[in-house]
């Protein structure tokens, strides 16, 4: 049991990637924070992973309203391991998004981390120790039609987690960050099969991921096989970072 005695909070934790990593959380001993808006699947999470032998429990929380990123970490607590896994991405090119939504990606993607970061750092860096996984993209490193908020966003993550990095590492708080290709979740379901499938073919392997196979790394990161790895942003995009 890799993280017997961790608590780990991880937002967005409902469904997709965040739900994965916390059923992997779970199942290797930590008590898991699901955090979400829907209570009805935050509910669901936290009884599959009951049903397993973990232990889990569940935070309402919206991340887009002001001052909820702060209401979340007063109402986790003190925690080993944060998973800023929640995020927007509204497609769409440039001209056509609204600026009203173009600050709201950039409200949520970089500022909710931000804050939460702020608001529970402290206690690791008095423990001396903590893990804290950002979840990135693919299109944070290079453009694409249509992901320029988005990647904009993830490509700011980027550097705060290699900021925090600099920052916390010397305290024993290690900072890294996953890059995801093409993933099969219900948030990427809006690009439709067929757009899943068109990014999936610039990719070596040729085909999306499974959110489990996300979820593998952030939980290698925060475990204490990756202790000397801190301020990486570890692509796990089927290959597309090759070419």
């Amino acid at each position: 049991m890799r993280f017997e005695g961790k608590t780990v909070l991880i937002t967005g934790g409902t469904s997709g990637i965040g739900r994965a990593a916390a059923e992997q959380f779970g199942d290797q001993g930590a008590e898991v924070i699901v955090t979400g808006r829907d209570e009805m699947r935050g509910r669901e999470v936290v009884t599959t992973i009951e049903s397993a032998g973990g232990r889990a429990r569940f935070i309402a929380a919206d991340l887009s309203q002001p001052g909820g990123a702060q209401q979340l970490a007063d109402a986790a607590g003190e925690i080993d391991v944060l998973v800023n896994n929640a995020g927007i991405f509204p497609f769409g090119a440039s001209h056509e998004i609204p600026i009203e939504d173009v600050k709201a990606v950039l409200d949520f993607n970089v500022v909710t981390p931000f804050t939460l970061v702020a608001a529970l750092v402290p206690g690791m860096v008095q423990r001396g120790s903590g893990a804290i996984i950002n979840v990135s993209t693919m299109v944070a490193s290079f453009g694409l039609p249509g992901m320029s908020a988005y990647g904009a966003s993830k490509a700011a993550l980027e550097l705060l987690t290699k900021a925090w990095a600099a920052e916390y590492g010397p305290a024993g708080v290690r900072v890294n960050a996953v890059s995801p290709g093409p993933t099969r979740t219900p948030g990427t379901a809006a690009m439709g099969e067929e757009g899943i499938k068109q990014l999936a073919a610039t990719l070596p392997l040729g085909r999306a991921a499974d959110a489990s196979e996300i979820a593998n790394t952030i939980v290698f990161l925060a475990s204490d096989d990756a202790s000397f790895i801190n301020g990486a942003i570890v692509p796990v995009d089927g290959g597309r970072v090759a070419v």
